[in-house]
């Protein structure tokens, strides 16, 4: 038997013989072919944008060098691609070659950056100066700046649709937003966000929000407002778990909004980590015999967690377990390190990408909403954290029906109300087909609609823009197993998918009644003006 010390020794992973030797006889033909170009003075700037500058372009060193850079790179991916090893393990070699080939790009050093170099040159090396202040700035504050920040302030710039706080406990406040219609749909809509950022992507500025469109469509519109927990916070937030947030979270906000609107059903939308707690919460309500919601709305949602995406490469029971002696018992999972870990899962574009701006070229970020709120990230509870990691990207058991929460057993199959899902094609936080799969393990009429960009761009895509598109299947036919085979049944259009969705909503409404001007009632009168306070708080 091998012991634990002896598997350390092994030698690394080979590659077939055939392999490396395709990959070496293309390098050594490219490399030739490169060292030929230079000699002539015909090297052209690469098609990668780091390198098609003007700059570059006059420097024939530097041109080579970033040629020679991604040709090396190219043959190190495909090394990492062929390894033999364990799919895992060669995802695991693929992530970690790709972050080493983004660090080493010569765009991200002074001295080989043409760009740099004649800012520095042009500025009297003011430009310098600036990137070092830029550098210690962020030093300081432990994370880097990627927009003007104080360029955006929730209840000034964003997230100011009218409305007022009519509910808050420990974990939430319950946002009422107030009708701009004369009348409003009978049946409410509540909107569940991700615990793990603020709420107000769903609220930008007035051009960008889903909430204040919606709430002009002629819905009465509701938002949960989850509260950021601070390691000073001596309530005991530290140690509530994926079950709190279930029952005085979600459930609690399906309560007050009933209650408000005298409707015994409401719609809901979850997003994201929200539409997970959306959907287990309202497994739990099957459970207890209950039904309280209508229609459900899910965006960008895990309900299946087989496939994760780049996701993987963190993913194992050694991590589970290191997770759950750390924060298990109490602690926060801090926002610092969840932006880190997602920044990292692009680092091109959300790290080198400012480490050449903001100090190479001594360049100050512009001002962004989607990043200033990107920006304002939220703490964890370890608790809801360690949970969350092992039953669902861990063990996939949320679609099992054999897994517990808040002390009985949950079956998504059991949700058969309809449903539309939205997934962005370019996600990389939820891949598309796997935001597909909930359409095996909900069992209403469903709605698949897959818009173009990412997590977050996609979903925030408002139809004056007439940016993007979206696909989607014509009819009430049933959808296929294949999430390829439907992408190919698809058809596609131009603009926003915010219409459609409208449009489908609205037929789950009911009726027009008149608009109530009396936010809350006498049970939860209004505490606050929306956003409220939860929001405002900043992770440390």
């Amino acid at each position: 038997m091998t012991d634990r010390n002896s598997s350390q020794r092994r030698a690394p992973p080979r590659v077939a013989p055939a392999q490396l030797a395709a990959i070496r006889s293309n390098f050594i033909q490219s490399w030739q072919s490169l060292l030929d170009q230079f000699r002539q003075g015909t090297l052209t700037p690469p098609a990668d944008r780091r390198f098609s500058s003007d700059a570059w372009a006059g420097n024939p060193q530097a041109l080579f060098s970033a040629h020679a850079y991604l040709l090396m790179a190219d043959a190190l991916r495909r090394l990492a691609q062929v390894a033999d090893l364990e799919d895992d393990a060669r995802e695991r070699l693929g992530f970690s070659v790709m972050q080493w080939i983004e660090a080493a790009a010569p765009s991200n050093f002074l001295a080989s950056n043409p760009d740099a170099l004649k800012a520095a040159a042009d500025s009297g090396g003011e430009s310098l100066q600036r990137g070092l202040a830029n550098l210690m700035r962020d030093l300081a504050r432990g994370r880097m700046t990627q927009t003007d920040e104080s360029a955006f302030v929730p209840g000034e710039n964003l997230a100011v649709t009218p409305g007022a706080v009519i509910h808050e406990n420990a974990l939430m406040q319950l946002i009422q937003y107030r009708p701009q219609t004369a009348k409003v749909r009978r049946r409410p809509l509540l909107m569940v966000p991700p615990c793990i950022n603020k709420y107000y992507i769903l609220d930008l500025q007035p051009a960008n929000s889903l909430v204040r469109h919606a709430v002009q469509a002629g819905f009465e519109v509701f938002m949960v407002s989850w509260r950021n927990p601070l390691p000073d916070d001596g309530d005991g937030i530290e140690c509530k778990t994926w079950d709190d947030y279930v029952e005085d979270g979600v459930l609690q906000a399906v309560r007050v909004v009933r209650e408000v609107t005298r409707q015994p059903q409401i719609n809901a939308l979850g997003f994201c980590v929200g539409g997970t707690l959306l959907s287990s919460a309202l497994a739990v309500a099957r459970a207890r015999g209950e039904d309280p919601v209508a229609a459900l709305t899910l965006l960008t949602t895990f309900l299946d967690f087989r496939e994760t995406g780049i996701l993987d490469v963190f993913v194992d029971e050694q991590h589970a377990r290191v997770r759950e002696q750390q924060l298990g018992a109490g602690g926060l999972m801090t926002a610092g390190e969840l932006s880190t870990t997602f920044s990292f899962l692009r680092p091109a574009e959300l790290v080198w990408n400012y480490v050449g701006s903001n100090y190479l070229m001594g360049e100050s970020p512009r001002a962004f909403d989607l990043l200033a709120w990107n920006a304002d990230g939220t703490n964890l509870p370890g608790p809801f954290f360690t949970w969350y990691f092992r039953n669902t990207y861990l063990e996939n058991r949320l679609g099992t029906g054999q897994l517990r929460i808040c002390g009985v057993p949950v079956d998504l199959c059991a949700l058969d109300m309809p449903a539309y899902l939205y997934a962005s094609r370019e996600d990389h936080i939820v891949p598309w087909t796997s935001a597909y799969a909930s359409t095996r393990l909900l069992r209403g009429p469903l709605r698949f609609v897959l818009g173009e960009s990412g997590h977050i761009a996609g979903v925030v895509n408002p139809p004056e823009r007439g940016r993007r598109g979206y696909w989607f299947r014509s009819g009430d036919t049933a959808l296929p197993g294949d999430p390829e085979i439907w992408l190919s049944q698809a058809d596609h259009a131009k603009g926003s998918w915010w219409p459609d969705w409208l449009d489908w909503l609205a037929g789950h409404s009911g009726d027009w009644r008149a608009a109530r001007r009396t936010l809350g009632n006498r049970t939860y009168p209004a505490i606050e003006p929306a956003p409220g306070r939860y929001v405002k708080v900043k992770a440390v």
